[in-house]
Protein backbone atom coordinates (compact mmCIF):
# COMPACT_ATOMS: atom_id res chain seq x y z
CA UNK A 1 0.00 0.00 0.00
CA UNK A 2 1.39 3.47 -0.36
CA UNK A 3 1.75 6.12 1.96
CA UNK A 4 -2.23 6.70 3.46
CA UNK A 5 -2.79 9.89 5.17
CA UNK A 6 -5.66 9.89 7.56
CA UNK A 7 -7.86 12.43 5.47
CA UNK A 8 -8.20 9.59 2.58
CA UNK A 9 -9.02 7.09 5.42
CA UNK A 10 -13.10 7.40 4.91
CA UNK A 11 -14.66 4.11 4.90
CA UNK A 12 -15.22 2.12 1.47
CA UNK A 13 -19.12 0.91 0.90
CA UNK A 14 -18.12 0.43 -2.80
CA UNK A 15 -15.24 -0.02 -5.63
CA UNK A 16 -15.20 -0.61 -9.32
CA UNK A 17 -12.76 -3.27 -11.21
CA UNK A 18 -11.61 -2.44 -14.18
CA UNK A 19 -11.77 -6.10 -15.16
CA UNK A 20 -14.60 -8.25 -16.72
CA UNK A 21 -16.63 -9.75 -13.73
CA UNK A 22 -15.25 -13.48 -12.97
CA UNK A 23 -17.00 -16.26 -14.23
CA UNK A 24 -15.90 -18.81 -10.88
CA UNK A 25 -18.53 -17.77 -7.66
CA UNK A 26 -15.67 -18.50 -5.42
CA UNK A 27 -14.13 -15.45 -6.86
CA UNK A 28 -12.12 -13.62 -3.90
CA UNK A 29 -13.93 -10.52 -5.03
CA UNK A 30 -17.25 -11.81 -3.99
CA UNK A 31 -15.84 -12.98 -0.90
CA UNK A 32 -14.77 -9.43 -0.41
CA UNK A 33 -17.64 -8.09 -1.02
CA UNK A 34 -20.04 -10.55 1.15
CA UNK A 35 -17.51 -10.23 3.80
CA UNK A 36 -17.41 -6.45 4.12
CA UNK A 37 -20.92 -6.09 2.99
CA UNK A 38 -19.36 -3.90 -0.32
CA UNK A 39 -21.01 -3.11 -3.49
CA UNK A 40 -18.77 -4.13 -5.88
CA UNK A 41 -19.13 -3.75 -9.67
CA UNK A 42 -17.08 -4.79 -12.85
CA UNK A 43 -16.46 -2.87 -15.97
CA UNK A 44 -13.54 -3.33 -18.69
CA UNK A 45 -12.23 0.04 -19.10
CA UNK A 46 -10.59 -0.85 -22.21
CA UNK A 47 -11.14 -2.84 -25.71
CA UNK A 48 -9.13 -4.91 -27.89
CA UNK A 49 -10.09 -4.28 -31.39
CA UNK A 50 -8.74 -6.82 -34.20
CA UNK A 51 -5.83 -5.89 -36.95
CA UNK A 52 -7.16 -6.36 -40.46
CA UNK A 53 -5.41 -8.58 -42.87
CA UNK A 54 -4.90 -5.59 -45.56
CA UNK A 55 -3.16 -3.81 -42.50
CA UNK A 56 -1.21 -7.05 -41.62
CA UNK A 57 -0.25 -7.70 -44.64
CA UNK A 58 0.97 -4.25 -44.51
CA UNK A 59 3.73 -5.31 -41.86
CA UNK A 60 5.37 -7.75 -44.47
CA UNK A 61 5.51 -10.74 -42.37
CA UNK A 62 6.02 -14.24 -43.46
CA UNK A 63 4.35 -15.90 -40.62
CA UNK A 64 5.57 -19.76 -42.25
CA UNK A 65 9.10 -18.48 -41.71
CA UNK A 66 9.62 -18.44 -38.39
CA UNK A 67 9.96 -21.61 -36.65
CA UNK A 68 8.62 -20.12 -33.03
CA UNK A 69 5.84 -18.56 -31.57
CA UNK A 70 5.74 -16.19 -28.12
CA UNK A 71 2.12 -16.14 -26.49
CA UNK A 72 1.62 -13.95 -23.76
CA UNK A 73 -2.38 -13.52 -23.59
CA UNK A 74 -4.73 -15.20 -25.08
CA UNK A 75 -5.98 -12.22 -26.89
CA UNK A 76 -3.26 -12.56 -28.83
CA UNK A 77 -3.55 -16.87 -30.06
CA UNK A 78 -7.78 -15.32 -30.97
CA UNK A 79 -6.12 -12.81 -33.12
CA UNK A 80 -3.02 -14.80 -33.96
CA UNK A 81 -4.70 -18.04 -34.88
CA UNK A 82 -7.83 -15.78 -36.94
CA UNK A 83 -5.33 -13.93 -39.29
CA UNK A 84 -3.75 -17.28 -39.84
CA UNK A 85 -7.12 -18.68 -40.96
CA UNK A 86 -8.06 -15.92 -42.57
CA UNK A 87 -4.51 -16.25 -44.86
CA UNK A 88 -5.10 -19.54 -45.33
CA UNK A 89 -2.47 -20.65 -43.47
CA UNK A 90 -1.49 -23.64 -41.59
CA UNK A 91 1.13 -24.07 -38.72
CA UNK A 92 3.44 -26.62 -39.76
CA UNK A 93 3.39 -29.47 -37.02
CA UNK A 94 7.35 -28.71 -36.12
CA UNK A 95 6.69 -25.23 -34.87
CA UNK A 96 7.73 -24.16 -31.30
CA UNK A 97 5.41 -22.18 -28.74
CA UNK A 98 6.48 -20.38 -25.80
CA UNK A 99 3.78 -19.46 -23.61
CA UNK A 100 3.98 -17.14 -20.35
CA UNK A 101 2.01 -19.38 -18.27
CA UNK A 102 -0.17 -22.70 -17.86
CA UNK A 103 -3.73 -20.81 -18.82
CA UNK A 104 -2.16 -19.50 -21.92
CA UNK A 105 -0.89 -22.85 -22.63
CA UNK A 106 -4.11 -24.57 -21.94
CA UNK A 107 -6.01 -21.68 -24.44
CA UNK A 108 -3.53 -22.59 -27.05
CA UNK A 109 -4.97 -26.30 -27.12
CA UNK A 110 -8.24 -24.67 -28.64
CA UNK A 111 -6.48 -23.68 -32.09
CA UNK A 112 -3.75 -26.95 -32.07
CA UNK A 113 -2.91 -30.27 -31.01
CA UNK A 114 -0.21 -29.63 -28.80
CA UNK A 115 3.23 -32.05 -28.07
CA UNK A 116 5.04 -31.54 -25.00
CA UNK A 117 8.58 -31.32 -27.10
CA UNK A 118 7.33 -28.44 -28.68
CA UNK A 119 5.54 -26.47 -26.00
CA UNK A 120 7.45 -23.53 -23.31
CA UNK A 121 5.75 -23.02 -20.12
CA UNK A 122 6.41 -19.60 -17.89
CA UNK A 123 4.87 -19.55 -14.50
CA UNK A 124 3.52 -16.47 -14.87
CA UNK A 125 5.93 -13.47 -15.87
CA UNK A 126 7.67 -12.61 -18.93
CA UNK A 127 11.45 -13.39 -17.65
CA UNK A 128 10.11 -16.78 -16.61
CA UNK A 129 10.59 -17.69 -20.69
CA UNK A 130 14.07 -16.09 -20.72
CA UNK A 131 15.94 -19.44 -20.21
CA UNK A 132 13.68 -21.37 -22.52
CA UNK A 133 15.15 -18.26 -24.93
CA UNK A 134 18.46 -18.63 -24.06
CA UNK A 135 18.16 -22.73 -24.54
CA UNK A 136 17.16 -21.95 -28.00
CA UNK A 137 18.78 -18.95 -29.13
CA UNK A 138 18.60 -20.73 -33.34
CA UNK A 139 15.28 -20.19 -33.08
CA UNK A 140 13.13 -17.50 -35.67
CA UNK A 141 11.15 -16.02 -32.97
CA UNK A 142 7.72 -14.71 -34.00
CA UNK A 143 5.86 -12.53 -31.14
CA UNK A 144 1.86 -11.79 -31.96
CA UNK A 145 1.15 -8.93 -29.45
CA UNK A 146 -0.87 -5.36 -29.33
CA UNK A 147 0.33 -1.81 -30.19
CA UNK A 148 0.46 -1.66 -26.59
CA UNK A 149 2.58 -4.12 -24.51
CA UNK A 150 5.07 -4.93 -22.27
CA UNK A 151 9.13 -4.07 -23.50
CA UNK A 152 10.45 -7.17 -21.33
CA UNK A 153 10.85 -10.03 -24.07
CA UNK A 154 11.69 -7.67 -26.93
CA UNK A 155 14.16 -5.64 -24.67
CA UNK A 156 15.58 -8.96 -23.92
CA UNK A 157 15.70 -10.73 -27.00
CA UNK A 158 16.55 -7.70 -28.94
CA UNK A 159 19.73 -7.35 -26.23
CA UNK A 160 20.74 -11.38 -26.60
CA UNK A 161 20.86 -11.22 -30.47
CA UNK A 162 18.10 -13.54 -31.05
CA UNK A 163 16.00 -13.59 -33.73
CA UNK A 164 12.13 -12.44 -33.51
CA UNK A 165 9.95 -10.37 -35.37
CA UNK A 166 6.99 -8.58 -34.05
CA UNK A 167 3.91 -8.60 -35.08
CA UNK A 168 0.69 -6.14 -34.14
CA UNK A 169 -2.65 -8.45 -34.75
CA UNK A 170 -4.83 -6.07 -32.41
CA UNK A 171 -5.15 -2.81 -30.62
CA UNK A 172 -5.60 -1.68 -27.78
CA UNK A 173 -8.09 1.01 -26.62
CA UNK A 174 -10.07 2.68 -24.70
CA UNK A 175 -13.67 1.65 -24.03
CA UNK A 176 -17.07 4.37 -23.76
CA UNK A 177 -17.26 4.86 -20.03
CA UNK A 178 -20.19 7.41 -20.87
CA UNK A 179 -22.63 5.62 -18.82
CA UNK A 180 -20.30 5.76 -15.84
CA UNK A 181 -20.21 9.68 -15.66
CA UNK A 182 -22.32 10.05 -12.91
CA UNK A 183 -21.71 6.97 -11.10
CA UNK A 184 -19.26 7.25 -7.94
CA UNK A 185 -17.61 4.24 -6.27
CA UNK A 186 -15.19 4.86 -3.19
CA UNK A 187 -12.38 3.03 -4.79
CA UNK A 188 -11.28 2.44 -8.56
CA UNK A 189 -9.11 -0.68 -9.00
CA UNK A 190 -7.12 -0.23 -12.06
CA UNK A 191 -4.46 -3.53 -13.65
CA UNK A 192 -2.67 -1.51 -16.71
CA UNK A 193 -1.52 1.76 -17.43
CA UNK A 194 -4.45 1.49 -20.12
CA UNK A 195 -6.96 0.94 -17.71
CA UNK A 196 -5.91 5.06 -16.54
CA UNK A 197 -5.85 6.18 -19.72
CA UNK A 198 -9.25 5.00 -20.58
CA UNK A 199 -10.56 6.94 -17.42
CA UNK A 200 -8.68 10.37 -18.21
CA UNK A 201 -9.97 9.65 -22.36
CA UNK A 202 -13.36 9.03 -20.82
CA UNK A 203 -13.30 11.64 -18.39
CA UNK A 204 -10.89 14.52 -19.31
CA UNK A 205 -11.86 16.75 -16.44
CA UNK A 206 -12.30 13.48 -13.63
CA UNK A 207 -11.39 14.90 -10.28
CA UNK A 208 -10.49 12.85 -7.57
CA UNK A 209 -11.53 13.93 -4.86
CA UNK A 210 -12.11 11.28 -2.31
CA UNK A 211 -12.13 8.65 -4.75
CA UNK A 212 -9.26 6.11 -3.80
CA UNK A 213 -7.28 4.75 -6.30
CA UNK A 214 -5.86 0.84 -6.89
CA UNK A 215 -3.44 -0.15 -8.67
CA UNK A 216 -1.57 -3.36 -9.77
CA UNK A 217 2.27 -3.63 -11.00
CA UNK A 218 4.39 -1.21 -10.66
CA UNK A 219 3.78 0.21 -14.64
CA UNK A 220 0.07 0.67 -13.37
CA UNK A 221 0.96 2.69 -10.00
CA UNK A 222 3.47 4.51 -12.03
CA UNK A 223 0.91 5.95 -14.89
CA UNK A 224 -1.13 7.08 -11.87
CA UNK A 225 1.37 9.16 -10.58
CA UNK A 226 2.31 10.03 -14.23
CA UNK A 227 -1.27 11.50 -14.46
CA UNK A 228 -1.19 13.61 -11.01
CA UNK A 229 -3.39 10.96 -9.57
CA UNK A 230 -3.06 9.49 -6.25
CA UNK A 231 -2.42 6.61 -5.45
CA UNK A 232 -3.90 4.96 -2.21
CA UNK A 233 -3.45 1.05 -2.81
CA UNK A 234 -0.50 -0.57 -4.27
CA UNK A 235 -0.52 -4.42 -5.02
CA UNK A 236 1.41 -6.86 -5.32
CA UNK A 237 3.50 -6.14 -2.03
CA UNK A 238 4.93 -8.42 0.09
CA UNK A 239 2.17 -8.56 2.65
CA UNK A 240 -0.45 -8.71 -0.25
CA UNK A 241 0.61 -10.37 -3.50
CA UNK A 242 -3.15 -9.62 -4.98
CA UNK A 243 -5.59 -6.72 -5.44
CA UNK A 244 -7.89 -8.47 -3.22
CA UNK A 245 -5.46 -9.12 -0.59
CA UNK A 246 -4.32 -5.30 -0.73
CA UNK A 247 -7.89 -3.89 -1.28
CA UNK A 248 -8.71 -6.02 2.38
CA UNK A 249 -6.22 -4.28 4.08
CA UNK A 250 -7.06 -0.78 3.05
CA UNK A 251 -10.74 -1.60 3.81
CA UNK A 252 -9.70 -2.51 7.32
CA UNK A 253 -7.74 0.50 8.03
CA UNK A 254 -10.60 2.89 6.71
CA UNK A 255 -13.45 1.06 7.76
CA UNK A 256 -11.57 0.67 11.48
CA UNK A 257 -12.29 -3.06 11.39
CA UNK A 258 -8.58 -3.97 12.93
CA UNK A 259 -7.50 -7.38 12.40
Amino acid sequence: MSKVTKDRLNPVKSILVSQPKPSDPNSPYFQLAEKYNLKIDFRQFIEVQAVSVKDFRKQKIDILKHTAVIFTSRNAIDHFFTICKELKIEMPADMKYFCISDQTAHYLQKYIVIRKRKLFVGQKTASDLFDYFKKHKGEKYLFPCSDIRKDEIPNYLTKSNIEFTEAIIYHTVAADLSDLRDIKYDVLAFFSPSGIKSLKQNFPDFKQNETRIAAFGPTTAQEVRDQELILDIEAPMPNAPSMTGALELYIKKANNLGD
